[in-house]
């Protein structure tokens, strides 16, 4: 009898344990069981600019922000205004943070290979924007034919001065874009060197770009050749208000020829009050907007085209090159203020005072 319900006992507890686990019952999800489903992150590009100190470069900064959110994208910006110590410090920050590209405007075009090499470290990909970064790995390089320009510049100061005493205020000797603009200048000048009818009489380079840099060299120009300069050619408009400035001192504003590019708001005002003959226009909208694309399309994985290739010392960098406009008095409206780069009541505000 005690064997009998033993038996009927262990068979109780079996049948309890089986429909314990039985497979047909329905499980109680786990979290660990469920799919997660994350919203994706937005793409961060870093943008580290050399300065903020200039017209043109407040335009970049905030036409550039403004298209890479137009994409979806974040961005996050900082200047080192010329300090090359504390730009390299201030990309290490934005590498450390997290991005997912660096689009970089270099001050000293060798000191910032450091880096393009630093980012690479870390899997960021490097853009260098409107300026090279020289012997550095560089993955893209975006810019206007900064050649073009300088060629642009002394083509329209031969069609006025083909016979005389030049001078050349050129930009900072750290910055690629001067070497390259003062190629394009002297490759339309050499002809007439060669044959005795341009005198370079005065070549400097300007440290930093700044407008008193480039007054204390024209000031010398001026001394050095007793005032006979019948143009003068100037890296940009910044450097160009310099020179005018100095030429203003000597009272001979207006009678000299000056050129500069970038088409800052100063050096269009100078070109209608008859101070400064020629900027050259380089529409930053196109290059904002080309470097946003092509910057959130690289941090997607996308894979990106360019159609020429830029040698820096270190390898040929893929590079997208945009075509800069020539711009004086007679298409000062067809081209910025058509375009909206400036306002027709600011660019006419001195001629009117």
């Amino acid at each position: 009898m005690k064997s009998k319900f033993i038996a009927v006992y262990l068979l109780g507890v079996i049948m309890f344990l089986f429909a314990c686990t039985d497979t047909s019952a329905p499980k109680t999800p786990r979290p660990e069981d469920s799919p997660i489903v994350k919203n994706a992150d937005p793409v961060r590009i870093g943008f580290s600019m050399d300065t903020l100190l200039e017209e043109r470069w407040l335009k970049d900064r905030e036409l550039f922000k403004e298209a890479i959110e137009n994409l979806g994208a974040e961005v996050e910006i900082v200047a080192a205004n010329g300090d090359d110590a504390l730009q390299i410090s201030q990309a290490e920050t934005l590498i450390q943070s997290g991005i997912d590209l660096l689009v970089i405007v270099p001050h000293n075009a060798a000191a910032t290979a450091a880096i393009v090499h630093k980012a690479h470290l870390a899997g960021i990909q490097v853009i260098a924007y409107d300026r090279l970064v020289k012997n550095a790995e560089l993955d893209m390089y975006i810019s206007f034919d900064n050649e073009q320009v300088g060629k642009m510049q002394a083509e329209a100061m031969t069609a006025l001065v083909p016979k005389g005493n030049y001078v050349f205020i050129g930009g900072a000797i750290t910055d690629n874009n001067a070497h390259l603009l003062k190629e394009g200048v002297f490759k339309v000048l050499q002809p007439y060197i060669e044959r005795g009818d341009i005198h370079v009489v005065y070549d400097q380079w300007t440290k930093d770009w700044t407008p008193a840099n480039a007054q204390a060299n024209m000031e010398q120009a001026i001394r050095t050749t007793n005032g006979q300069i019948d143009a003068v050619i100037a890296a940009n408009d910044a450097t160009a208000g310099g020179a005018i400035q100095a030429l203003e001192n000597h009272g001979l504003a207006s009678k000299i020829p000056v050129a500069g590019q970038d088409a800052d708001l100063a050096g269009v005002q100078r070109i209608v009050i008859g101070t400064q003959t020629m900027t050259v226009y380089k529409p930053i909208q196109i290059l904002t907007q080309k470097v946003a694309e092509v910057a959130v399309a690289m941090a997607k994985g996308e894979t990106v085209t360019a159609n020429q290739q830029v040698n820096n010392g270190k390898k040929e960098v893929p590079s997208v090159l945009l075509a800069p406009i020539a711009v004086d008095i007679d298409n000062l409206e067809t081209t910025v203020i058509e375009d909206g780069f400036h306002t027709a009541e600011d660019v006419y505000e001195r001629s009117e005072e």
